[in-house]
């Protein structure tokens, strides 16, 4: 008999269960995945091009959005303060703050769990060296950290381009978030480094790295996976902080913070949906992934199924 694929074994499994039968892990997930789907495609989806300035009309700036007396049919959310379409700019914002959120995470991860193996499998002093540089760098709020390592990559490069700020505003965003990575596999690393199959591998003859890399670390992933969920949302809510600053992304790829910083300075004028709907969605997203990563933590943990 044909043995089940792994996609029907994951249908099978107790997460997947664990998914159908958590009403608020659907409804994040979905949430989520509407941002996703929308951000990617805002090229195709987007009713207005925003990144196209022929396109935009001064004369329509700050309308309200369409269900007022003065709003407009084509601006179903209202203009912002050059006459770009809310809604449109909603898509593009989201898919730059979610590329950035994504990709300092996955920098982080790949910095902390590479450390936070060596810290735990070797131990000595490369683990007491690599413990104190973390207790060093939870010392300083994440958000200093990444304003200081944000203002020394414009400092070094002022005349940067765009894809330059871009790579700059996620190691910053990387450097404060890599400690948690490497605390967690630290310290799944002790516990799995002591267990007979790591000791087993060791008798045999095999090197030290492959233990690491074949052995240890597929079993050290779990809350490795639960925590980069998680870490989606606050390395997004870092990014929009830092273009709300001023010091995130370029002026011209604007992002929800930098949509919400524009219009704070119409908000106590009336034009409250210019900082109102990004805002909202920043707060969805956070909200639905944290959400998302809540459910996995309590699915993959045995004690609590």
């Amino acid at each position: 008999m044909k043995a089940p694929g792994r996609f029907r074994r994951f249908l099978d499994g107790d997460v997947w269960f664990s998914f159908k039968t958590s009403p608020v892990a659907i409804v994040s997930a979905i949430v989520a995945l509407v941002f996703l789907v929308c951000s990617l495609g805002a090229n195709v989806i987007a009713p207005h091009d925003t990144q196209d300035l022929a396109k935009i009309e001064l004369g329509d700036a700050r309308l309200p959005p369409a269900w007022s007396a003065e709003g407009k049919s084509t601006y179903l959310l209202g203009t912002d303060d050059q006459g770009r379409d809310i809604l449109s700019a909603l898509m593009f914002g989201t898919r730059i703050s979610l590329v950035v959120g994504i990709a300092s995470v996955i920098v982080s991860m790949v910095l902390g769990v590479s450390l936070g193996l060596l810290a735990g499998f070797i131990g000595g002093r490369t683990d007491a060296f690599i413990m104190r540089v973390c207790d060093v760098m939870l010392s300083f709020p994440s958000i200093l950290v990444a304003l200081l390592v944000d203002g020394v990559g414009r400092a070094l490069f002022p005349n940067a381009h765009d894809l330059l700020a871009f790579v700059v505003l996620i190691v910053a965003i990387s450097l404060s978030g890599w400690v948690q990575y490497a605390r967690t596999v630290r310290g799944s690393t002790l516990v799995e480094r002591n267990k007979e199959y790591v000791q087993a591998a060791r008798v045999i003859g095999v090197s030290p790295m492959r233990i690491m890399r074949r052995h240890v670390l597929p079993n050290v992933m779990g809350p490795v996976f639960v925590l980069a969920t998680i870490q989606i949302a606050t390395a997004i809510i870092i990014e929009a902080t830092l273009s709300f600053l001023g010091v995130g992304v370029p002026p011209t790829s604007p992002s929800l913070g930098t949509m919400i910083r524009v219009g704070n300075d119409y908000l106590f004028s009336g034009e409250w949906w210019i900082t109102f709907f990004p805002g909202a969605v920043l707060v969805l997203i956070a909200l639905s992934v944290n959400l998302v990563g809540d459910w996995l933590r309590d699915a993959l943990n045995p004690r609590l199924r």
